[in-house]
């Protein structure tokens, strides 16, 4: 597929998405997300990938949903329902993706943005950046999960707060309520996010995903459901797949395993 909203990198075991319209603050268009969602499918299934990177161009991360779009959108409802599925779709799939996936963001990153960034396993940013729902701002409500995502990250009272006063949080505030995992300055963020990656790049793509997918399984789980999720997983896993005992092997010859 040719991207003209986006633009989809690989180098070195790892995917870069990147928003491309930054004359728009990379606002959420039906253009772009169709295309968001293509590139998200071929990282799915490239198995030499250990993680995907979903940053934005220009001087913001993303200001949220393409305001001209629903300008046309009120003159023909019927483009309002398709339009919500492609998102949260897009929003699921990077949730679903079985690897590590780790949202870069600098300026601001406001309700569609931040929703973006909330379907992120990490997320980065920048001192100075902006992060907030500011639906309620406009008289509009989410339509890409805050409503469901943001209380299971920062709890209810402070997710209510974000909803309904429309306040924007900086990057250290960010870090402090759960929203993102660390800030630095915005020309420091490459270096911030490579502290990870190099992390990320020798690991086992399939030790990667299990431990992904049985970590998000089991979030809304108890504790007793969630450990026997974890324990049937671990069998499986060890009973399925040569990556362990080339683990286990490495240890014993004191040397890095290879994946």
């Amino acid at each position: 597929m040719d991207y003209s909203n986006i633009t989809y990198l690989k180098d070195n075991h790892i995917a870069t998405i990147t928003l491309n319209r930054p004359d728009a603050m990379n606002a959420l268009s039906p253009e772009l997300l169709s295309e968001l969602k293509c590139a998200i499918s071929i990282a799915s299934v490239d198995q030499d990938l250990k993680s995907l990177v979903v940053r934005g161009n220009g001087r913001s991360f993303c200001a949220g949903a393409d305001l001209l779009f629903f300008d046309s959108a009120f003159e023909n409802l019927s483009l309002l329902n398709p339009y919500i599925q492609l998102l949260n779709q897009c929003f699921l799939d990077i949730e679903n993706l079985p690897i590590p996936t780790i949202a870069v963001v600098q300026g601001f990153a406001l309700a569609g943005g931040l929703e973006l960034a909330m379907a992120c396993d990490m997320t980065i940013v920048s001192d100075e950046a902006k992060l907030g729902d500011q639906h309620a701002n406009f008289g509009l409500m989410p339509g890409g999960g805050s409503t469901q995502r943001l209380p299971k990250r920062v709890g209810m009272q402070r997710a209510m707060e974000l909803l309904t006063t429309g306040r924007w949080l900086t990057g250290p505030e960010a870090v402090d309520w759960g929203l993102a995992l660390r800030s630095t300055t915005e020309a420091n963020l490459d270096e911030e996010l490579e502290s990870i990656l190099a992390s990320l790049r020798d690991k086992s793509r399939e030790s990667l995903s299990w431990i992904k997918s049985i970590t998000r399984q089991g979030r809304d789980l108890s504790v007793t459901s969630g450990i026997q999720l974890e324990s049937a997983a671990f069998v499986q896993y060890l009973s399925t797949s040569n990556h362990p005992k080339e683990g286990i092997q490495a240890f014993k010859e004191k040397r890095k395993p290879e994946f």
